[in-house]
């Protein structure tokens, strides 16, 4: 089992908050029964910015990480900066599917970015779903048809408010067979 380091990412919106990354470490280590650790650097990530839409590029940052990252561990990228992808319009994260890296984002998670008081454990809770389902993608799952699993496709905030931060049993098989639970 490879244990999971969390690395802040920085952009121009700053660093994520050091008090919500030590919360998702505990929820990961015991979601996937395996360590998880902050790196301490943070990663700047302003080379992946586009200017023109105030974003920044998911895939450049996935494939900054893998180049710079260790095979013996996973690695969720952790993000304040509002995440793109050329066909859509924003996305909550990325994944390499059986690969090591994934990037996850707090921007859209936030109710504030939606014009709502904030609510950090709204924010906490989605983004442990969030990071779970782009953890899941690098064990090779794929996207569930069950709403309630945190595989589920969600591209909507309140889709991933439906969903709990729980795999359904048919994709907690293939985590199992891996030496999980």
């Amino acid at each position: 089992m490879k244990p999971i380091h969390l690395i802040p990412l920085a952009g121009a919106d700053g660093e994520p908050d050091l008090g919500r990354l030590e919360h998702l470490a505990v929820a990961l280590a015991r979601t996937f029964q395996t360590p998880c650790r902050i790196r301490p650097a943070a990663v700047d990530i302003e080379f992946a910015r586009d200017r023109r839409r105030e974003q920044y590029y998911s895939t450049a940052v996935l494939q900054h990480l893998e180049r710079t990252g260790d095979p013996d561990v996973r690695i969720l990228g952790v993000t304040g900066c509002d995440l793109f992808v050329p066909v859509l319009t924003f996305v909550f994260g990325e994944a390499q599917l059986s690969g090591n890296c994934a990037i996850v984002s707090t921007a859209r998670l936030a109710d504030e970015f939606y014009g709502l008081p904030r609510r950090e454990d709204l924010l906490r809770e989605r983004l442990l779903k969030e990071a779970g389902h782009e953890l899941g993608h690098t064990f090779g799952l794929r996207h569930c048809p069950d709403w309630r699993c945190v595989m589920a496709s969600t591209h909507a905030v309140e889709r991933l408010d439906v969903k709990t931060p729980d795999f359904c049993p048919r994709c907690r098989k293939p985590l199992s067979r891996n030496g999980y639970w």
